[in-house]
């Protein structure tokens, strides 16, 4: 293989296996320095396997709080002849609870793009950023912003990247003193931004409506949430990453069920922005079929209670969407304690027990794109 020419050995070493290609690092320098050019890095995501990350907290103190960072597990998504099986591999995992800068801390995903994912640290007196890479084990803090002291706070967070500028972007939103009343004008709400490699966050203003979701989803060079109230003609809001600006997003028609508590999912579900509806008797998945058109929105599901007892479950606790498997099955966290794959053409769920309860998952595609490429932080390996 050393004889052959160098983009045939590009060629050759993306179609791997990530473990097989981290293993491949260690045989030579040269293949560690082809497998650290960012033209590798680039060819392998575009052939990167499907997947997704759990992050699994396996200890909880008495209160219900978390009160260690706890673990990243990459789950990939393997074909199977005619079907499709979870396979995860002890090796290809993250244990944040080994960096001292996670110590005795709370963590939570904010999001995955192109290999990275944006983590929040959070609690009393912690409110701080860090994106990392699982696969290089490579991580950066993310400098200290402007926190509210006063008043009770919540804080919206998106990651993306633009699609014509290609930069990454941390957002986070702070509402404050109107959370129980969406519909109030009267509060705070206030918008930054961090560009990776600028060194610094930056102010974006006012913004217009009550954000719904603490933690936005990123798709199409934008970063989705829902709206708060009755006064918005949609219920989705996007931030676009390339101008910076907020904006209304055609939504779904709006199902009310009276005296019944409502639950939004977004995901990207192959390729269409998908949104799933939980309400106390009825369960509601939306599809977007062309995105930005408001009337390529499809009911796909609808599942009334009672109808097909084996479904009613996803009526009795919230659900967040990861993946669609290529049989049609659907991978979802319910309520943080079990992964479900959910077939709606069967009317079967099957809880996969992969994990103990206390975790949350979002889709994840491995990458070497490595941090260091981002000048102005400063990078740690874990």
């Amino acid at each position: 293989m050393e004889d052959l020419p160098v983009p045939v050995m590009f060629d050759i070493l993306s179609r791997l296996p990530v473990k097989t290609i981290i293993h491949c690092k260690c045989v030579c320098k040269k293949w560690l320095d082809l497998v650290s050019d960012s033209y590798f890095a680039d060819l392998h995501l575009s052939r990167s396997p499907a997947g997704f990350m759990i992050h699994h907290n396996s200890e909880k103190e008495t209160n219900g709080n978390y009160h260690k960072p706890g673990i990243l597990k990459w789950v990939e998504i393997k074909d199977k002849l005619d079907r499709q099986h979870l396979q995860q591999d002890p090796v290809m995992r993250l244990d944040l609870n080994l960096s001292p800068f996670f110590q005795n801390s709370r963590v939570h995903p904010v999001g995955s793009v192109n290999g990275l994912i944006c983590l929040w640290q959070y609690g009393l007196k912690t409110d701080n950023y860090f994106i990392c890479n699982p696969i290089t084990r490579e991580y950066m803090i993310l400098p200290n912003q402007q926190y509210y002291k006063q008043g009770y706070v919540v804080i919206n967070h998106g990651f993306g990247v633009g699609s014509l500028t290609h930069e990454y972007k941390v957002i986070r939103i702070y509402q404050r003193d109107i959370p129980f009343n969406p519909t109030s004008t009267s509060g705070i709400r206030e918008a930054e931004v961090y560009t990776l490699g600028m060194g610094k966050w930056r102010s974006l203003g006012h913004v217009p409506y009550t954000i719904g979701g603490f933690f936005g989803l990123f798709f199409n060079g934008h970063v989705h949430w829902s709206v708060f109230g009755k006064d918005s003609p949609e219920k989705l809001f996007a931030f676009d990453l390339d101008n910076e600006t907020f904006k209304l997003f055609p939504s779904p028609p709006v199902e009310t069920i009276q005296g019944s508590h409502h639950f939004l999912s977004l995901a990207v579900l192959k390729g269409c922005l998908c949104q799933s509806d939980t309400f106390e008797s009825q369960f509601t998945l939306w599809v977007m079929r062309e995105y930005g058109i408001k009337e390529s929105w499809h009911r796909e599901v609808m599942i009334k209670e009672g109808v097909s007892p084996a479904l009613d479950w996803l009526m009795w606790e919230p659900v967040c969407l990861i993946e669609r498997l290529n049989d049609g099955t659907i991978l979802m966290v319910y309520y943080e304690d079990k992964l479900l794959a959910c077939s709606f053409e069967k009317g079967t769920i099957a809880n996969s027990d992969f994990f103990d309860p206390c975790f949350t998952g979002i889709a994840y595609r491995p990458s070497f794109l490595k941090l260091r490429n981002f000048k102005s932080e400063r990078v740690h390996v874990f």
